[in-house]
């Protein structure tokens, strides 16, 4: 185990109908509100209203910016900048999954800074003050709501990149599972691949002696792999929300990753195909990661054959390790697979004339490597490309 600190001050509110308190929240940091949003899905659901309701109660003004979308644009949090700066609006309330989220993280950090906050996401300039943010969450997946990251694509070039700080993890986070209801499957399923995907980039690691972690990591994966398909085939079942919901925080907010050293490979190459093609981050996850695993499982075996044993019950072939590994590998894939994700390119709907380019894009043209686990060049994620052909 490697030294660490750990620090997560976000405030979790969970449990039903909680969403009522958020005004109440709110009034303990601000009086002016940016009220962020994506589509319509708040308003058919009556969440909107029940926001609008605990906001006018607490006295609280509000602006609202609707209009985030999957991947969601720096354009967007640009214009959220400046409503804020022109309203002088002191607070962000996130009310949506990952991408509403991390587009209100973006506006809070644009708001004091005098250059253009994409120099945040483009590595020029680090994150020193940002507005608070407060979450009420109604998508299991990015587990941004307790997170110090933020992920936002440029549409001028199609980079998705992201940025971390302290300074932008939000204050508190509302979660009701019951929001998450009239989720479709296949957003419940996209949003379980990318809990898993999270508890997994810090799985496959080279530090030795974790097993608390190890553990930790297991057990969030093997919650996800028993409730998922309950989630889909009953979605209003309550326990089976809550735990994915608590997992998802959980499988973000660092505590796994203490003490050892992370990947995040598998997230690199991803964001080349989301950026470009526009799919689902948590599809393109469910394509890419076992397509990693193929390349990479040989550079320790040992892992591999763990993760198999642990989280799939493979029976442990202690003449033939690499058959055990690879049988975790394939129990990856058609999990995913069978609650409805797409598992190669095809599926997803993706051409594969542009690994080229998208592996120059993951490794700012061979300058630099991406994964933890194995140091990975352009070539290397070329193959890993390659692989999610079929």
């Amino acid at each position: 185990m490697i030294n660490f600190t750990y620090y997560n001050p976000t405030r979790t509110i969970f449990g039903k109908d909680t969403e009522l308190q958020v005004g109440q929240e709110i009034r303990k940091y601000a009086q002016k509100v940016l009220f962020h949003y994506g589509g319509g899905s708040i308003k058919k659901s009556g969440l909107y209203d029940r926001v609008v309701a605990s906001l006018k109660e607490n006295g609280i003004e509000f602006i609202e910016l609707p209009g985030v979308r999957p991947n969601p644009r720096v354009s967007l949090v640009r214009k959220g900048i400046d409503i804020c700066r022109e309203n002088k609006i002191d607070f962000i309330l996130a009310v949506g999954g990952g991408s509403v989220i991390d587009s209100s993280k973006g506006i809070a950090a644009g708001v004091p800074y005098e250059g253009d906050v994409w120099d945040f996401y483009s590595g020029k300039e680090q994150i020193r003050q940002a507005l608070p943010v407060g979450v009420v969450l109604t998508i299991p997946a990015a587990g941004s709501e307790s997170s110090f990251n933020s992920v936002l694509t440029n549409e001028d070039g199609w980079y998705k990149r992201g940025t971390r700080s302290e300074r932008i993890r939000p204050v508190f986070a509302i979660m009701d599972p019951v929001l998450t209801y009239t989720l479709p499957s296949y957003q419940t399923a996209c949003g379980a691949a990318d809990i898993m995907a999270h508890v997994m980039e810090r799985y496959f690691t080279n530090t030795p002696d974790v097993d608390f972690t190890d553990r930790l990591c297991e057990a969030t994966l093997k919650t996800m792999i028993r409730n998922v398909p309950i989630a889909i085939k009953e979605p209003e079942n309550y326990a089976a929300r809550a735990e994915i919901m608590w997992a998802g925080s959980i499988a973000h907010n660092d505590l796994l990753g203490t003490g050892r050293e992370q990947d995040w490979a598998s997230h690199g190459i991803e964001h080349e195909l989301s950026a470009i093609y526009d799919v689902a981050h948590g599809a393109g996850l469910a394509v890419v990661f076992p397509a990693w695993m193929k390349y990479v499982y040989r550079h320790n075996i040992p892992r591999f054959v763990q993760f198999a044993v642990r989280v799939w019950n493979v029976e442990n072939d202690f003449h033939d390790p690499e058959k055990t590994a690879l049988e975790g590998i394939e129990r990856t894939r058609e999990f995913f697979g069978s609650i409805g994700l797409p598992v190669t390119l095809q599926q997803l709907g993706v051409a594969d004339d542009r690994f080229e380019e998208m592996a120059d894009k993951c490794t700012a043209e061979d300058t630099k490597t991406q994964g933890g686990l194995v140091k990975l060049h352009k070539q290397d994620i070329i193959e890993i490309y390659k692989l999610t052909r079929n």
